[in-house]
C-alpha cells in the first residue's frame, strides 16, 4: 500500500490512483483487529467500507471536502446518532445517542471516515486509561505501561496506526498527557474555539475537544475544521477562524517564555532527569536558532492539581447526578423503591474513581465547606489565569515539559490517587487558565518510551502556537 505522511499527500495518491481509500480502510480495520490487545477501541464501524466508496468517488469527481478520506477515531464521549455512547461506563452500557456531536458532525460534513469510538477513563475521569468498564488501554511503545488518560484510546489509535487521525477531550490534560505517552501530537484548543455540544459532560467549564494525529498539518487541518461558533452550545466563542496553514515567516519575532516552576518543580511533583534533559536540549536549540529565551515564573503554579481537583469534582458531582436509573442508561433489578433504584443503580453503575470524584466534589459544595473549598478554589483559579496573563505580556510562547514522568506501568499507581493526579501536575494549569496547549513528540528516553514538551499560547492563538510548533520540528 502506498506511503503518506499526512492528509495532503493521501488525497494525492487517491485522485492518481496509487491508493485505494477502501483498501485503505481495510487495512485499518484489519490492524484494529491484529491490534486487540490494545484494547483502544470500544466500537469499530465495519461500515466504513461503504462510506470510503462513496467519499473516493467524490476525490476524483473533484466534489470532496477537506477531510476526504481521513480515516479518523472518536472518543467514546462524543455522540454519534444511533451509535453506542457508552462514556467507557456501565451505567451508560447499550445507550445508543439520539443525535451528532457538533464536532463530529463537522468532520463528517467534511467527509472524513468515522471507524470507530475509542476507550477512555470512565467520564473522562482519570490519567492514565485503567478506569474503563471495558477494560485497560496499553501502550503500543511497550504493552506493560498505560497509554495516558482519559482519551488514551484515541492516542494509542493513531500512534498505533489505527486510522489517521482521532478526536479527544482534554478537561485536564486528557489529550496532551497520552498524546506524550505514546509519542504522537495532541492538541487543546482554546475554551470556546470548538463547540462542546454533544461531549458528555465531565467538568463543563474545563471540557475542550481537540485532534491527535502524527502529523502537524493534520491537526491545523482538523482544528480548521472543527473551529467556530454553535448556536448550541453558549460557551463557544464567535470568533473568526483564521487560517492555520502552517507557513513560517522567518521575520515573525517570538519571544518563548520557560516558566521556572515547571523545570524545578516542588519534589512533590518531581520531574524525571531524562525529560528535563530533553526540554532543555529543545531550548538550547532555539537559542541557537535566534530565538529570544527569558525564564518567567507562574507563581500559582503550585496549586493548580488542588484547584483543578476541587473545581472540576464539584462540577462532575453535579453533571452526574442525571445518572440515575429513570431517565436513560442502567438501572438496577433490586431495587423495591424510588431511593433504592438510585443508590442501587449509581453503586452499580458506576466505577470506583467516579465514585470517588462525586463524593470529593459533593463534599466540597455542601454548605459547610463551600466557603472554605469551592469559593477559594475560584478566587484561585482567577490568579492562575492573571499569571498567564502577565506572562503573555512578556513572551508569545510558553515551554515546559508535557508530563513529569514518561508513560508509566499498569497498576504503579493505582493504589495512590494523588500520585496518579500528580500526572496532570504541568497540563491542568493551561485548562484552569482556558488558553491553547499542545503536546509536540521530542525523542524517546533510554527505554525507548516517548518524550512530550508542551507548548502553550495566550487565548485563540492556535495559528501561532502550530507554526511555531511547525518551526520547533526544523531546529531538531
Amino acid at each position: 500500500m502506498a506511503q503518506y505522511s499526512n492528509h495532503a499527500e493521501k488525497t494525492e495518491l487517491i485522485k492518481s490512483g496509487k491508493l485505494s481509500l477502501r483498501k485503505n480502510v481495510e487495512e485499518f480495520l484489519r490492524k484494529i483487529e491484529d491490534n486487540k490487545e490494545l484494547n483502544a477501541f470500544n466500537f469499530v464501524f465495519d461500515d466504513a467500507l461503504l462510506e470510503a466508496d462513496k467519499i473516493e468517488e467524490k476525490i476524483k469527481n473533484g466534489k470532496a471536502g477537506k477531510l476526504a478520506g481521513m480515516v479518523i477515531s472518536i472518543k467514546d464521549v462524543l455522540s454519534i446518532k444511533n451509535r453506542p455512547m457508552t462514556c467507557s461506563s456501565n451505567i451508560l452500557k447499550n445507550y445508543e445517542a439520539v443525535y451528532t456531536a457538533t464536532a463530529v458532525q463537522k468532520l463528517i460534513d467534511e467527509d472524513a471516515i468515522i471507524i470507530g469510538k475509542t476507550n477512555c477513563d470512565e467520564f473522562a475521569m482519570g490519567s492514565s486509561n485503567e478506569n474503563s468498564a471495558f477494560g485497560i488501554v496499553r501502550n503500543p511503545h511497550d504493552k506493560e505501561r498505560v497509554p495516558g488518560g482519559s482519551s488514551g484510546g484515541s492516542a494509542v489509535s493513531v500512534a498505533a496506526g489505527l486510522c489517521d487521525a482521532s478526536l479527544g477531550t482534554d478537561t485536564g490534560g486528557s489529550i496532551r498527557q497520552p498524546a506524550a505517552f505514546c509519542g504522537v501530537y495532541g492538541l487543546k484548543p482554546t475554551y470556546g474555539r470548538v463547540s462542546r455540544y454533544g461531549l458528555t459532560a465531565f467538568a463543563s467549564s474545563f471540557d475542550t475537544i481537540g485532534p491527535f494525529a502524527n502529523s502537524l498539518d493534520d491537526i491545523a487541518l482538523i482544528l480548521s475544521v472543527l473551529s467556530g461558533k454553535d448556536p448550541k452550545d453558549s460557551t463557544s466563542q464567535d470568533i473568526e477562524t483564521p487560517s492555520f496553514d502552517l507557513i513560517n515567516d522567518a521575520r515573525e519575532k517570538i519571544t518563548v517564555g520557560i516558566p521556572k516552576e515547571y523545570l524545578n518543580p516542588s519534589s512533590e511533583g518531581g520531574l524525571d532527569p531524562e525529560i528535563k534533559e530533553a526540554v532543555e536540549n529543545q531550548i538550547n536549540l532555539l537559542k541557537k536558532d535566534g530565538y529570544e529565551v527569558k525564564e518567567i515564573s507562574l507563581p500559582h503554579t503550585e496549586y493548580a492539581i488542588a484547584t483543578y481537583y476541587i473545581l472540576t469534582t464539584a462540577e462532575a458531582s453535579s453533571n452526574l447526578s442525571r445518572y440515575d436509573g429513570a431517565h436513560y442508561g442502567y438501572r438496577s433489578d433490586k431495587a423495591n423503591n424510588l431511593f433504592d433504584m438510585y443508590t442501587e443503580s449509581r453503586t452499580e453503575g458506576f466505577g470506583e474513581e467516579v465514585k470517588r470524584r462525586i463524593m470529593l466534589g459533593t463534599y466540597v459544595l455542601s454548605a459547610g465547606y463551600y466557603d472554605a473549598y469551592y469559593r477559594k478554589a475560584q478566587k484561585v483559579r482567577r490568579l492562575l489565569k492573571e499569571d498567564f496573563d502577565k506572562a503573555f505580556d512578556q513572551v508569545d510562547i510558553i515551554l515546559t515539559p508535557t508530563t513529569p514522568t514518561v508513560a508509566f506501568k499498569i497498576g504503579e499507581k493505582s493504589a495512590d490517587p494523588l500520585q496518579m493526579y500528580l500526572s496532570d501536575i504541568f497540563t491542568t494549569p493551561a485548562n484552569l487558565a482556558g488558553i491553547p496547549g499542545i503536546n509536540v513528540p521530542i525523542g524517546k528516553n533510554s527505554d525507548g518510551m516517548p518524550i512530550g514538551l508542551q507548548l502553550m499560547a495566550n487565548h485563540f492563538e492556535e495559528r501561532k502556537l502550530l507554526r511555531f510548533a511547525k518551526r520547533l520540528e526544523t531546529i531538531k
